[in-house]
């Protein structure tokens, strides 16, 4: 019984949020928790019952031995009335044994009550501590929840903006590529500018020797 409320003892003690400050997932911890109150209340209302019924049964022999007591002395006083005082001496000797056994249990039963009160009060203060961790229970979950939130949102706020450096690094990248594809292209027609150029002037230079070679062939025609 004892190591039962020392169980008991340590829970009723013991701090849930230092709890869930040692632990990676406080959900869990908090219904592992309440989960172990729960079993020591089963245990323990166990064990007051046990002490209870104890304590009765002390109660009703001491109050047999209590009602004999009695018996023995209204005999007692019933012999002296018919003026038997041998009879009332033995009803007297047989009272003084039941008051005996009245000394020896009554301490006994004392000791019994108080130990199931202190039993009843220890099993109504964890009773009371189990309401008060099932009640904070919600709270504490979601302060777990929102504080795993807040963690995912600034994860999600650092990705973006590393994300965001990527995009400008891209973006930065594509302008480049376009000026580079532009230059080429400038160049392409530059290039093809000057080529039609060149053309031009052969084209030229053979019109200008065709001309040369058809005047010389009308002077030797009309020679």
């Amino acid at each position: 019984m004892s190591n039962i409320f020392r169980r008991i003892n340590d829970v009723m003690n013991a701090n849930i949020n230092d709890l869930i400050d040692k632990v990676e997932d406080p959900e869990r911890m908090i219904k592992q928790i309440i989960r172990e109150m729960e079993d020591n209340i089963r245990q323990s209302k166990e064990g007051v019952i046990v002490a209870i019924a104890s304590e009765k049964r002390l109660y009703r022999e001491l109050e047999q031995n209590r009602t004999q007591r009695d018996n023995w002395q209204h005999k007692a006083e019933t012999a002296m009335l018919h003026n038997n005082e041998e009879l009332a001496r033995s009803a007297l000797v047989q009272k003084k044994e039941y008051e005996k056994v009245i000394k020896q249990i009554e301490p006994i039963w004392d000791s019994a009550v108080h130990s199931s009160d202190t039993l009843k009060d220890q099993l109504k203060q964890l009773e009371n501590k189990l309401q008060d961790a099932k009640r904070k229970k919600g709270s504490l979950i979601a302060r777990q929840k929102a504080a795993q939130t807040q963690s995912y949102m600034q994860n999600v706020d650092t990705n973006f903006n590393a994300q965001l450096l990527a995009q400008d690094n891209f973006d930065r990248m594509e302008d480049k590529v376009l000026e580079m594809e532009a230059r080429a292209q400038a160049r392409s027609e530059l290039d093809g500018l000057t080529h039609r150029e060149e053309e031009a002037y052969i084209e030229m230079e053979i019109t200008s020797e065709i001309d040369s070679e058809m005047d010389a062939l009308k002077r030797q025609f009309k020679k």
